[in-house]
């Protein structure tokens, strides 16, 4: 009789067997299950868009050598910005008609008219399409060009508080954008404060080329200063101002500008110099003024890397009671010499030379402070009548910096530096030839020294030093231990 094979037991046939394919999380935990449902459809969705956009530039880049020429642009989406305004835009960028034109020429052409229209400053989106071209004429491989934008709000008022060379003030702004259609704006400020008591400043921009490289501003404006810290008076000024501005700061900016002020000096203390006291009362400033301005730092406010360089010359006589030539320069090099530790030399020069012999007060230069050469009182270096500072018609200022962000703090926004400051305000004895008076400025340097702390807040610097004049003439206001200094520009 033969024997039976054994037959082995057979298993659930719902028995799992092998760890999830997909690795789904247990159908017990709901949240879990919800989440990986997500995943998988959120990796789904991106494989679609990965391989819909592979397959778009397939398509575009064996068709770029397709002849086509652009047969009409759209802008759709920009009802307070006039056609005549796009039209005067975009026409450059539109290459003529040619047998060399093709779809690469067209999608070029399309990158620059979507460039142009997002630096207007008044889209706040703009997408690009193209489709074929609609114009019964037009070619079978002609497109045309369809911009969907969306308008920025064309008005915005805000409060705020505002700082600037040591100074601070509480100001509202009102703005209204694209005014007449045409990428204008009109901006008006009204500011109290500290050093400029009053201050109101309304100004309207426009775009006079194409390439939106050259603008044209008209300011009116109107403020009280507080000379009482330095000069025993103060001065309110109302005027007007037209400028044509051209370029960029990192490539090079020019400023040509006319300028019309009238001035007043009053408010008179008991006590005030008999040189303020004759410089009291009205005068008319006319001018004529160029900017040159370029900027490459890699911060504005504690660079470390970069290169600035500022110019301003400045006529008046041209109707009014002032007449001068005036000049001034401001330059900055920065540069990192160890992590963490960048050297920054910065200098400063004027001159005023009055073309009837004298200039004014409110024309001179003004040197010393915290944001000028520190150790000194603001505004208090130079020529002096008594307690008052009447400022100066030559000066030059310098100062080497060697700053350090905190030992094994290194993100802290605030660093230390130790500087050293120089420089001088002089007036021209316009008897004698004008090489002695840069000579005798030059050679007899008030200087100041001492180490601080800054910190950076995004619309200014602050500055707390401690430091000491070294070398000073009797006129100068000297000013030691320590100091605070809240500003923009600083030596």
């Amino acid at each position: 009789m033969d024997e039976e094979t054994p037959t082995p037991s057979l298993r659930p046939p719902l028995q799992r067997s092998a760890s999830p394919r997909d690795l789904e999380p247990d159908e017990r935990d709901i949240e879990k299950i919800r989440k990986w449902q997500q995943e998988r459809v959120a990796k789904k969705l991106r494989g679609e868009y990965e391989s819909a956009i592979t397959h778009l530039s397939e398509v575009i880049n064996s068709n770029l050598t397709t002849p086509s020429q652009i047969a009409s642009v759209r802008i759709e989406g920009a009802p307070h910005t006039r056609p005549s305004f796009l039209r005067f835009l975009i026409d450059p960028l539109i290459p003529p008609p040619s047998p060399a034109n093709d779809l690469e020429t067209a999608l070029h052409s399309a990158r620059h008219i979507a460039d142009v229209l997002k630096r207007t400053d008044i889209f706040n989106s703009v997408d690009a399409k193209l489709e074929r071209a609609k114009a019964p004429l037009a070619g079978k491989h002609d497109v045309d060009l369809v911009f969907a934008t969306k308008e920025k709000g064309r008005f915005f008022v805000k409060s705020s508080t505002e700082v600037g060379n040591n100074e601070g003030s509480a100001s509202i702004v009102a703005r209204v954008r694209n005014v007449f259609g045409g990428a204008e704006t009109f901006e008006a400020n009204l500011s109290l404060g500290t050093t400029t008591r009053k201050a109101f400043n309304a100004t309207l921009t426009a775009p006079l080329t194409s390439n939106l490289n050259t603008y044209g501003e008209m300011h009116v404006f109107g403020l009280e200063r507080d000379h009482s810290s330095f000069a025993s008076c103060t001065e309110g000024l109302r005027g007007a101002k037209a400028l044509l501005r051209s370029g960029h700061m990192f490539g090079g900016m020019h400023e040509f500008a006319y300028e019309a002020v009238l001035r007043h000096l009053g408010g008179l203390k008991p006590d005030a110099s008999l040189s303020i006291r004759e410089a009291a009362g009205q005068s008319i400033k006319s001018s004529v003024s160029h900017t040159f301005v370029l900027d490459n730092r890699n911060d504005r406010l504690t660079p470390t890397h970069g290169f600035y360089f500022k110019t301003v010359h400045e006529l008046a006589g041209l109707g009014g009671d002032a007449s001068f030539l005036k000049s001034e320069t401001h330059g900055q090099i920065s540069r990192p010499i160890f992590p963490g530790v960048s050297v920054s030399l910065a200098a400063r020069s004027g001159l005023l030379w009055g073309l009837n012999g004298r200039t004014m007060f409110s024309d001179r230069f003004q040197l010393g402070g915290p944001v000028s050469i520190r150790s000194f009182r603001a505004n208090a270096m130079g020529p002096r009548d008594g307690s008052d500072s009447v400022g100066g018609e030559l000066y030059w200022a310098a100062g080497l910096s060697v700053i350090s962000k905190i030992p094994k703090k290194p993100d802290w926004p605030i660093k230390t530096h130790i500087w050293v400051n120089a420089g001088r305000l002089d007036n021209i004895d316009q008897s004698r030839p004008l090489s002695d008076s840069i000579a005798a400025t030059l050679t007899k340097p008030s200087v100041s020294a001492g180490v601080g702390l800054i910190y950076n807040f995004d619309i200014a610097r602050v500055e707390l030093n401690f430091g000491l004049p070294l070398v000073a003439s009797k006129s100068d206001g000297s000013r030691r231990g320590l100091q605070v200094g809240l500003g923009l520009e600083f030596l």
